[in-house]
């Protein structure tokens, strides 16, 4: 048996604990086996020591999330639970993790998962990397991140963000506006995620000056893109020929990042997506990597990982279904 007693400092109890200790609930929900109790500002953890340890580390980033964040949601708390929050040697020893870069007022913005951490590593010792994964899995947020920080220390002159503009079940035609304006709800996306990172004056200023430039694949036809940190999103809805297109129009100085969900393809059924042939034949190239995200890298609402696993295990038994009705007509 151990029992381990930590006090809370520098922060709310309420807001690190939760109304009616809805928080501490999901902490003594994750260790059934342990009694944690609460009283003023101190919690009491006693059980099995493996498991003290294990619970005393979660409460402790529970602090230093608060601390870091100035806010603790109940999501977060349950993706620290869940061990989808990446906890290093670094953070054991008391040094924290190292943000990507800093966005508005300062905000830290942070790998938030292993799968994440790992789009940071690779991004940085090679010039094109494939993030593949399910919606909310920050593959896109991650990607802006790191390009915002290639232009803040100056290792890129200016950023690209495409997108394909596939109509997925709409018509861009019968949309209202000029080009622009039947484009940006495609791209919009890409803005949030700026939007996060710079002040409102200051992304003017740079959207303004083609230091940052948000527009649709089509438009890189014919360019040569160099000094650029380039991001092709929700390539799943490219073609091979324009992934083609895209992949060639790097410049030596160009640092790119692809990401794309293999099960969210808007494309029509007679073209299959280019996404699925890069991802074959770009192998064993020095300076092209692949990270594959899954739904325990999902960082939006709790229920979201709940949905992607259930859809994944909804895939493979069609498959599966599918394959044995190939077989039977094989045989027969």
């Amino acid at each position: 048996m151990s029992e381990i007693i930590l006090t809370i400092q520098d922060v709310n109890p309420v807001d690190l604990l939760g109304e009616q200790d809805s928080k501490l609930n999901l902490l003594k929900k994750a260790y059934p086996d342990l009694k944690i109790t609460s009283r003023g500002n101190s919690i009491k953890i006693s059980g099995d020591r493996k498991h003290t340890q294990q619970a005393k580390a979660s409460f402790e980033r529970m602090v230093k999330t608060l601390k870091d964040e100035k806010a603790l949601s109940k999501e977060k708390v349950r993706s620290i639970l869940s061990g989808n929050y990446v906890i290093d040697l670094e953070e054991q020893n008391g040094v924290s993790e190292k943000a990507i870069v800093h966005g508005r007022n300062g905000k830290a913005i942070k790998a938030r998962t292993r799968n994440q951490k790992k789009m940071v590593q690779l991004s940085e010792h090679n010039d094109i990397l494939f993030a593949i994964g399910p919606a909310g899995t920050g593959k896109t947020y991650t990607a802006v991140a790191l390009a915002v920080r290639a232009l803040k220390n100056r290792m890129v002159k200016r950023i690209i963000l495409t997108r394909p503009a596939v109509e997925a079940g709409e018509s861009l035609g019968f949309l209202p506006g000029d080009l622009k304006d039947k484009i940006d709800p495609y791209l919009r996306p890409l803005y949030d995620a700026l939007d996060d990172m710079f002040p409102m004056e200051k992304l003017e200023y740079f959207m303004q000056n083609r230091i940052i430039e948000i527009a649709p694949l089509a438009f890189m036809r014919g360019r040569t893109l160099n000094d650029a940190f380039i991001i092709l999103d929700e390539a799943q809805n490219a073609t091979s020929t324009q992934l083609k297109m895209f992949l060639t129009r790097l410049g030596p100085t160009a640092k790119c990042i692809i990401t794309g969900d293999l099960s969210q393809i808007d494309l029509p059924r007679h073209q299959k997506s280019g996404l699925y042939t890069a991802l074959d034949i770009l192998t064993d190239i020095d300076g092209v990597a692949k990270v594959f995200l899954d739904a325990e890298d999902v960082v939006r609402h709790q229920l979201v990982k709940a949905i992607i696993k259930k859809y994944d295990e909804y895939g493979a038994l069609r498959k599966a279904a599918r394959e044995r009705e190939a077989n039977k007509r094989d045989e027969s």
